[in-house]
């Protein structure tokens, strides 16, 4: 890459530059860790010839403090911008655990209603009987679902987590192919 004579288009693109490395780099560890190897391979390509590029401007200006000042900023917005990039495709499934002591047959009804696979059973708390519902959902709908159990039960004990595997049920086939909705008050 040729030089550039104005040095503040430099720090610009060092910026810049540093910036798509960093969410490419990102993207990549979490496609690594959801287990798309393919898709991660693609995409650490990209990442390295990203990185070269920015860090040669780098390694060719190393006297000048304004190009590592940008490299360092471009390397923390980078990871900022990743991670919502992350957010906004949210790969993969979550798990819902809901206890509610609303011992009530129609929430988990409900649930199925708008598209939710649910798994519900009777359990003992401390202060007596409860009811337990395990949901899938896909990430995307993860903050959709949390509101809609918090309108059925405002006191409702919620976890969420991620499962790493996940194999046979309704879970597998109507959680992908049914279209999830949010819980509306005038419905019911």
């Amino acid at each position: 890459m040729p030089p550039i004579d104005n040095p503040w288009i430099t720090v610009l693109l060092i910026f810049v530059i540093n910036i798509f490395y960093v969410s490419f780099l990102t993207m990549r560890m979490i496609l690594t860790l959801k287990g798309y190897r393919y898709l991660a391979a693609f995409v650490s390509v990209l990442e390295v010839l990203i990185y070269i590029v920015g860090l040669g401007m780098v390694m060719n200006g190393l006297d000048k403090i304004e190009n590592i000042i940008a490299y360092a900023l471009g390397f923390g917005a980078g990871i900022i911008v990743g991670m919502k990039i992350e957010e906004m495709i949210a790969l993969g499934y979550i798990v819902i655990n809901v206890t509610t002591a609303e011992y009530d047959k129609e929430i988990p009804k409900t649930l199925r209603d708008l598209g939710y696979g649910v798994t519900h059973y009777a359990a003992n708390g401390r202060d007596g009987d409860r009811l337990v519902m395990q949901i899938l959902t896909p990430r995307r709908f993860e903050l959709k679902l949390m509101e809609t159990v918090k309108q059925l039960d405002p006191k409702a004990f919620i976890i969420a987590y991620e499962p790493k595997n996940i194999h046979g049920g309704f879970w597998v086939k109507g959680v992908r192919s049914k279209k999830l909705r949010a819980y509306d008050t005038d419905e019911i």
